[in-house]
C-alpha cells in the first residue's frame, strides 16, 4: 500500500496528457464501472490463485451469477495461494504492491482530471497535476488506516464518481460557475493571483463541504447507528442510487471521447477485447518456483490488465501518429488533443518531489448546499461499502466481517473522507465498490415482480429525469433565499440523491413481503459466521494488542466499533490453537502443490 504515498514524479504529470486525458475524461470514465470490472475486482485482494498445471490467475466469480453475499473462489483446480491472514514472501509482496498501484492509478487519475474543468484548471496542467499527486498520496494513507484500524480487509481507498457527481452539481450554480475568460487559453495566467483566487476558493468550499459531510459518516460508523437504518434499506434503495453515480455523466462523455472518435473506438475495442475475449487465454511469462527453478509459467495477463494494456496500445499508437504528424499540429484542428505531445511541458516544470500538506489550497469555506449534496455522496459511499466488505471477505477466504469491524470500516471511511478534505484533493475516500458492491444487488430482489420493476425503474427514471429538467428551469425553484436556492437546486441535480430517495420511500410504503422485497436474503447474507469465533477474531480484532494486552478495560466491549471480548487468557489459548492449525494447513497445502511427500 505504501506505492500510494507517492509524490509528484513527472511521470505522474503525463497523465493528464493527450490520449490519456481524451480517454479517461471521456468514455471510460463515464461508463468506468464496467470497463473496470475485473480491475475492480483486483482492488479487492489481488489474490493470487494457482491452478493444478501451476498456472497463476486472478480467479473472479462471475458477477451475474453471484451476489455480494455469494461471492466464493471455488472450482476443483483452482484455490488461493495466500489467504487472507498468510504473509507472502516479501519480495511477492512488493510486486502486489506495484499491481495494486497500477490497477487503482486509472480510476484515482481520472477524477481530478474530470473535476479541473469545473474548478476552472483545464488550461491549468501543473496544478493539475499536483491535484494527482495530492490524491494519490491521501489514497495511500487512508488504505493503511483501514487494512489496520478499519475493517482489516484488504481494501484500497480511493476518489468515487459517488463524490464527483453532487460536487459537480454544487460547482454548476451560478455562483461557482467558471468565468469566461478562464476557459481561453490564451488569456489564462497560471501563476497570477487573480487566477490561483478563482481556482482555490471553488476548491475550498469543496473542501469545507466534504470535510464537514464526513463528520456524519464517522458519526453513523463508529456509533453502531447503520446497523439501526440497514434495517430500512433494502436492494431497491440501494440499486438506483449506485446505478445513477455515473449514468448522469453520460452527457459530457460524447464531447471529451468526440475529440477524436477514431481514437476512443480503438481504447474501448482494444479493453472490450482483453477484458471478454481475451480473458481466458494465458500468457507464457518465466517464472521461479521452489522444485521446479527457473521455468515458463501461464500468466492470465488479459485477465488482471485489460484497461491497463488497451490504454497502453492506444497511446503507443498515438505516439507513433504523432512523431509521423499524421495527427494535426493545428490546435484548432479535428484531433489535435490525441497527440501525446500537447502538455510535455509539464514534464519539465513539474518538480521531481513534492509533499502535500493540509491546508495547501488555503482554510476550507462551508456552505449548506454543498454540505446537502456532499451528503448524498457519503450516504451512496456508505451502502456500497457494506456490500464490498462481505464481497472482499468471501473472494479473501475470510469469514463474514462482524458489526463492529463493519462499523469501524464505515467510521475510518468517514475518517479517510475528513484527511481527502483537509489535504485538499476535490474527492473524498470510499472502498473501490462501483462493481463488487453493485454487481447482482438485484439478485435478492425478486425482479418478477411488478411491485419492483416499478420501483427500480420509476426510480431510475426519476434519477435522470429530475436533474436534467431541474438544470434547465432553474428559475422556476427559487424561493428568495439563496441558500435554501442553492440547496434546492443541488439535491434536485443530483441523480443519486432523487433516485435514492424515491427508491427508499416507494419500498418502504408499498405493500409487499420481505422476501419480495429481497429483505430476507439480503439480511442473510450478512451474517457472521458464529461458530468461527478464533478466525474472526484473527482477521478482525484490532492489531497491535489493542483491547487484548492494552487498553483491555471492562467497558471497551461495549463500544459500537471494538470486538465483544472472551476471556483473555481462553482467547489467547484459542487464538494459539487456530493459528497453529491454520499454519499447518497452509504448509500442508503448498507443500502439495510442488509435489513434496509429507507423509512420515
Amino acid at each position: 500500500m505504501c506505492f500510494y504515498l507517492c509524490f509528484n514524479f513527472p511521470s505522474v504529470a503525463l497523465l493528464s496528457s493527450g490520449l490519456v486525458e481524451c480517454y479517461i475524461h471521456g468514455f471510460a470514465t463515464r461508463h468506468g464501472a464496467w470497463l473496470q470490472e475485473r480491475q475492480l475486482w483486483l482492488m479487492k485482494g489481488l489474490f493470487v490463485c494457482q491452478g493444478e498445471d501451476g498456472s497463476h490467475h486472478c480467479s473472479l466469480p462471475d458477477p451475474a451469477a453471484h451476489g455480494p453475499g455469494d461471492i466464493e473462489v471455488k472450482g476443483r483446480d483452482k484455490k488461493l495461494a495466500y489467504t487472507i491472514t498468510d504473509v507472502p514472501p516479501w519480495y511477492l509482496c512488493i510486486l502486489l504492491g506495484i499491481q495494486h498501484f497500477l490497477t487503482a492509478m486509472g480510476g484515482l487519475v481520472a477524477v481530478p482530471l474530470i473535476l479541473s474543468r469545473e474548478l476552472c484548471l483545464q488550461h491549468d496542467l501543473l496544478t493539475q497535476s499536483h491535484l494527482i499527486s495530492t490524491i494519490f498520496f491521501v489514497s495511500g494513507i487512508c488504505t493503511l488506516l483501514q487494512v489496520l484500524f478499519g475493517v482489516r480487509l484488504p481494501i484500497i481507498q480511493g476518489g468515487t464518481f459517488a463524490f464527483l457527481t453532487p460536487t459537480l452539481a454544487m460547482l454548476s450554480l451560478p455562483k461557482w460557475k467558471c468565468p469566461a475568460w478562464t476557459q481561453n487559453a490564451t488569456l489564462v495566467n497560471a501563476s497570477s493571483p487573480e487566477f490561483i483566487e478563482v481556482w482555490q476558493t471553488r476548491m475550498r468550499e469543496v473542501q469545507g463541504a466534504i470535510m464537514v459531510a464526513s463528520c456524519f459518516q464517522i458519526l453513523v460508523g463508529f456509533s453502531g447507528l447503520i446497523g439501526f437504518l440497514i434495517r430500512f434499506i433494502g436492494p431497491l434503495t440501494i440499486a438506483p442510487t449506485i446505478s445513477l453515480v455515473a449514468l448522469p455523466l453520460f452527457d459530457s462523455a460524447g464531447d471529451d471521447a468526440g475529440q477524436h472518435w477514431g481514437i476512443a473506438f480503438m481504447t474501448i475495442f482494444f479493453i472490450v477485447l482483453f477484458s471478454q475475449y481475451l480473458k481466458d487465454i494465458p500468457v507464457p511469462l518465466p517464472s521461479y518456483q521452489r522444485g521446479k527453478k527457473c521455468h515458463f509459467s501461464p500468466v492470465y495477463l488479459f485477465q488482471i490488465f485489460p484497461v491497463l494494456l488497451g490504454l497502453s496500445l492506444s497511446w503507443l499508437l498515438c505516439y507513433v501518429l504523432t512523431v509521423t504528424d499524421v495527427l494535426p499540429g493545428d490546435p484548432t484542428a479535428y484531433g489535435y488533443l490525441a497527440r501525446t505531445d500537447t502538455r510535455g511541458d509539464v514534464l519539465s516544470r513539474a518538480p521531481w518531489f513534492r509533499i502535500p500538506y493540509p491546508g495547501q489550497w488555503g482554510v476550507p469555506t462551508v456552505s449548506l448546499a454543498g454540505i446537502f449534496g456532499i451528503l448524498a455522496g457519503v450516504i451512496s459511499s456508505m451502502l456500497e461499502s457494506m456490500g464490498d466488505y462481505y464481497a472482499c471477505a468471501r473472494l479473501s477466504g475470510a469469514p463474514p466481517p462482524p458489526k463492529h469491524a463493519v462499523n469501524r470500516g464505515i467510521g475510518v471511511e468517514g475518517i479517510g473522507c475528513l484527511l481527502a478534505g483537509a489535504w485538499g484533493t476535490g474527492n473524498g475516500t470510499t472502498s473501490y465498490s462501483e462493481n463488487v458492491g453493485a454487481l447482482g444487488i438485484t439478485k435478492y430482489t425478486d425482479m418478477n415482480s411488478s411491485r419492483n420493476i416499478f420501483i427500480f425503474g420509476f426510480s431510475i427514471f426519476a434519477g435522470l429525469t429530475v436533474p436534467n429538467w431541474a438544470n434547465k428551469n432553474s428559475a422556476l425553484l427559487e424561493t428568495g433565499i439563496i441558500q435554501l436556492d442553492q440547496v434546492i437546486q443541488v439535491l434536485l441535480t443530483t441523480g443519486m440523491f432523487v433516485g435514492g430517495l424515491l427508491g427508499f420511500i416507494l419500498d418502504n410504503t408499498i405493500p409487499g413481503t420481505l422476501e419480495e422485497r429481497g429483505l430476507l436474503a439480503w439480511k442473510q447474507s450478512h451474517k457472521g459466521e458464529a461458530g468461527n469465533s478464533q478466525l474472526i477474531s484473527k482477521v478482525y480484532d484490532l492489531p497491535f494488542g489493542i483491547g487484548t494486552k492494552y487498553c483491555a478495560v471492562s467497558w471497551f466491549r461495549y463500544l459500537p466499533a471494538c470486538p465483544k471480548r472472551l476471556p483473555v487468557s481462553k482467547k489467547m489459548d484459542e487464538l494459539k490453537a487456530a493459528g497453529q492449525e491454520s499454519s499447518d494447513k497452509a504448509s500442508s497445502e503448498r507443500d502439495s502443490e510442488i509435489g513434496a511427500d509429507t507423509r512420515i
